[in-house]
């Protein structure tokens, strides 16, 4: 069991979606974030079904910042409730794991 987690998030915008990324990282909220090719999400939205191309990110960070990087995903995401959702890694590289750790650790 390792203190990391991906958390996730979609945008409808190609340049949103760099910019989330990039102030993550920049901010040591996630030590690293891949933007996926756009999606197609289909879900619900006030009582329509909509359909909607968007980039997913995903943030490798520690459970410890966890709450510190969804506060900042949702102060700067233009949703108004944007997906929000944080698996744990179970395992993984060592190395990689520490690498996370040592990049999300506030200097």
């Amino acid at each position: 069991m390792t203190d990391i987690v991906i958390a996730q998030t979609t945008i409808d915008d190609e340049d949103q979606a760099k910019a989330l990324a990039r102030g993550a990282v920049e901010g040591k909220l996630a030590a690293g974030a891949h933007i996926d090719a756009p999606v197609t999400a289909i879900y619900w939205w006030k009582g329509e079904i909509e359909a909607t191309r968007e980039w997913r990110i995903s943030y490798m960070t520690t459970a410890s910042r966890l709450s510190e990087l969804e506060a900042w995903v949702s102060e700067n995401h233009s949703y108004e409730v944007p997906q929000w959702v944080a698996l744990p890694v179970t395992g993984g590289s060592g190395a990689y794991l520490s690498w996370v750790v040592e990049e999300t650790t506030k200097h």
